[in-house]
C-alpha cells in the first residue's frame, strides 16, 4: 500500500466543461496552506493528526486529506450535498479511479499544459495579494519555486483526470427524437427558463488618435526602458506604477506562460523572439496599445514575458468627430439612401462585425458554438443599456464604448432581433435542450462508470466511515 501526502482536487459532477462535468479550473482552487483574510485564522497542516480513513486500490486517503480539502471548500464558499465527513473522502476516492484509469489509458499530460496551469494558479494567488510576490511567499511559508515544485503532479493528476472524463464521454450523441421524447415527458413548469435574446447589428468608427499623443506614449515607453537599463529602478515595478494592463501589472506585468495562439500576433511575435531576460524589447504596437516586453522564461511551446501597456489616450474633439459622423451615416440609413447591412460592411471599423454585415457574435463554450443570439448579460454593458429600450429594427443615436481591446470606440447599434423571455421549445431552443440532455447522459454514463470500477477495486473503509450514504454504491465489501 502507498501513502503519499497530496493536495487533493475535489472532483465535482456538478461543474462542467465544454458541456462536460469535470475538475474545477486551475484558477479555482486554492492550496491546502493558501491564506484566509486574515493569515491569523489559516489551520497549519501539521496541526492536522494523520491516520488512514480510507484505501483505494494501492491508494491511501489521510485524514489531513480530507482535512485539507474542507478548508479548501470553506474559502471556496463550496456546500457540499450530504454530510461533507463522508462526501469529501468519497470524491478523493472517485478522483483515484480517474487517475488510475488514465495511466492505464496512457493519458497524455504535457509538462508544458501543467506548467501553464501551475503559474495560471500561482498567479490567482498574487492577484489576491496585490501582486507582491513577497507577500504571497511570507503567507505560504514557502518561495514561488517550491509552490510550483509542490503543485506540478497533483496538477498533473487534475489534467489526467479531466481527460479521462472527456474520453469516457465523447461518444455520447443524442439524436433530436430523443430530445423530444425526453422533454415530452416533462411538465410544463420543468422545462428550462430561457431568458430574453436578441441579435445586435453595429457600425463603429474608431475617434482618430493624434500622432502628438502616440510620440508621448512611445517617449514614456522609451523613458521607462531607460531607467530599467541605468538601474534606477526595475521593470516590475514600473509595471505595477503605470501598466495600464491592471491584471498583469499586479504582479510587475507578467503574463504567465501563454501559447502564442493567445497573445496578439505583433506581441507575440517579439515575445516569443526575446532570448535575454536582460535586454527589454523595442516598443511594439498591439490592437491593445503599446508595449515594451522582457522575457521572463520559455518553456517548449509557451514563453512568460512582463510587459508595460500604454494607451493613447483620445481626445474629447476626436470623439466628438467620430459621434458626430455616425448619427449622420445613421441619419442616411433611416432616409433610405443606403441599408444598415452595407452602411456595416462599407463603413465601419470593426473588423469582427464588418464582414458579417455588422451582426454581432456569440462565442458559446458550453455548446462549442458561435450565435448571433445574446442574453442581455453577454452584451458589452453599453451596447445592452442602449438596445434594453429599442424596438426591433429601431437604430439607435451614436454612443461610446470600450471595446474587447480596451480601446475607446463610437457605435451605432440596430436590434436586429428580440425573443422575450420563455419556457424553452423545440423550435426555437433545440441547442439548449440538446445540452441538457447531452448532460443527463453524460452524468449517467459517469456514475455507472465509476460504479462498475469501485466493482474491481480493493477497497477498505475505516470503520468510522461504514455507516455513510454515499453517492457511490459498492465501497464497502
Amino acid at each position: 500500500m502507498r501513502v503519499t501526502r497530496k493536495f487533493i482536487i475535489p472532483v465535482m459532477a456538478a461543474i462542467p466543461l465544454m458541456g462536460i462535468a469535470t475538475m474545477p479550473s486551475p484558477a479555482s482552487i486554492p492550496a491546502q496552506s493558501m491564506m484566509a483574510a486574515d493569515s491569523d485564522s489559516i489551520v497549519p497542516v501539521h496541526s492536522i493528526i494523520d491516520e488512514v480513513i480510507w484505501v483505494v486500490g494501492d491508494e491511501a486517503i489521510l485524514k489531513s486529506d480530507v482535512e485539507n480539502l474542507r478548508m479548501q471548500a470553506a474559502m471556496e464558499g463550496v456546500k457540499w450535498s450530504g454530510d461533507p465527513d463522508c462526501t469529501i473522502p468519497e470524491q478523493i476516492a472517485v478522483q483515484k479511479l480517474f487517475v488510475h484509469q488514465a495511466d492505464i489509458d496512457s493519458i497524455e499530460v504535457t509538462d508544458a499544459d501543467v506548467a501553464q496551469d501551475v503559474e495560471q494558479q500561482i498567479s490567482t494567488w498574487l492577484d489576491m495579494v496585490d501582486g507582491s510576490r513577497e507577500r504571497l511567499e511570507e503567507y505560504k511559508h514557502q518561495t514561488i519555486t517550491q509552490m510550483r515544485n509542490e503543485m506540478r503532479d497533483e496538477f498533473k493528476d487534475r489534467q489526467k483526470v479531466q481527460k479521462m472524463r472527456q474520453k469516457l464521454v465523447e461518444d455520447i450523441a443524442v439524436t433530436p427524437a430523443d430530445v423530444r421524447r425526453y422533454f415530452s415527458n416533462l411538465p410544463p413548469d420543468s422545462l428550462p427558463f430561457v431568458n430574453t435574446e436578441v441579435e445586435v447589428q453595429i457600425i463603429c468608427q474608431t475617434p482618430r488618435i493624434e500622432e502628438e499623443e502616440i510620440n508621448r506614449v512611445k517617449d514614456e515607453l522609451r523613458d521607462y526602458t531607460d531607467r530599467v537599463n541605468k538601474g534606477e529602478s526595475s521593470f516590475q515595478t514600473l509595471a505595477r506604477l503605470y501598466s495600464e494592463d491592471t491584471n498583469s501589472a499586479r504582479r510587475g506585468g507578467e503574463l504567465g506562460l501563454m501559447g502564442r495562439g493567445t497573445l496578439d500576433p505583433a506581441f507575440a511575435t517579439v515575445a516569443f523572439n526575446l532570448t535575454d531576460p536582460k535586454k527589454i524589447s523595442k516598443i511594439v504596437e498591439s490592437e491593445f496599445g503599446y508595449h515594451i516586453i522582457q522575457l521572463v522564461e520559455k518553456r517548449g511551446d509557451k514563453v512568460n514575458v512582463r510587459h508595460i501597456l500604454r494607451k493613447p489616450v483620445v481626445s474629447d474633439e476626436a470623439i466628438e468627430k467620430a459621434l458626430n459622423r455616425l448619427d449622420s451615416i445613421a441619419k442616411d440609413i433611416r432616409e433610405g439612401k443606403f441599408s444598415f447591412e452595407d452602411g456595416a460592411s462599407l463603413l465601419s471599423d470593426d473588423k469582427d462585425t464588418r464582414s458579417n454585415k455588422g451582426l454581432m457574435s456569440n462565442s458559446q463554450l458550453q455548446y462549442r458554438s458561435i450565435t448571433s443570439r445574446f442574453q442581455m448579460q453577454d452584451l458589452p454593458p453599453e451596447v445592452a443599456k442602449v438596445v434594453d429600450t429599442m424596438q426591433v429594427g429601431q437604430i439607435s443615436k451614436s454612443f461610446q464604448m470600450i471595446n474587447q481591446k480596451g480601446k475607446t470606440v463610437c457605435v451605432i447599434a440596430k436590434l436586429k432581433s428580440k425573443v422575450d423571455g420563455h419556457r424553452a421549445n423545440i423550435s426555437d431552443d433545440y441547442q439548449v435542450l440538446k445540452e441538457v440532455v447531452l448532460n443527463k447522459r453524460r452524468e449517467e454514463v459517469l456514475h455507472q462508470w465509476v460504479v462498475d470500477k469501485i466493482k474491481g477495486v480493493y477497497t477498505r473503509l475505516n470503520e468510522n466511515y461504514r455507516d455513510c450514504k454515499f453517492e457511490y454504491e459498492g465501497w464497502i465489501k
